[in-house]
């Protein structure tokens, strides 16, 4: 890892098919599979880790929409020490929600979650 940790993946489990709304993103179907969604604390890390790990919290972030949702699940909580932009690319999956997390990406990433299957 070429730094302190900066840059952070959450594998999720989608039990089942649901549908979220996310913000003012809007109202999405998410199919049943495994998704990873890449994101980045330049201060105080593990509490953003943390806080996206806990039950009750304030909805703020895109992904705090979709993890709260009924059968959802992290499995697995994954830091990097690169940016967040080249972490999110070097993933492959299909983008199920345009925009998703990446509405300050400036490196055309299209979203910062991604169906891996």
């Amino acid at each position: 890892m070429p730094g302190a940790a900066r840059t952070y993946q959450l594998l999720i489990e989608v039990a089942g098919p649901s549908r979220v709304r996310i913000g003012r993103l809007g109202t999405f179907d998410f199919p049943a599979g495994i998704y990873i969604y890449t994101g980045s604390a330049l201060r105080n890390f593990e509490a953003r880790v943390k806080r996206h790990l806990a039950t009750a919290k304030k909805m703020h972030w895109h992904i705090d929409y979709l993890l709260a949702a009924p059968g959802v699940r992290v499995l697995e909580v994954r830091r990097h020490g690169e940016s967040e932009c080249c972490v999110n690319q070097r993933v492959g999956g299909e983008i199920p929600v345009p925009g998703f997390g990446a509405s300050d990406c400036r490196a055309a990433c299209g979203s910062h979650l991604k169906r891996l299957g």
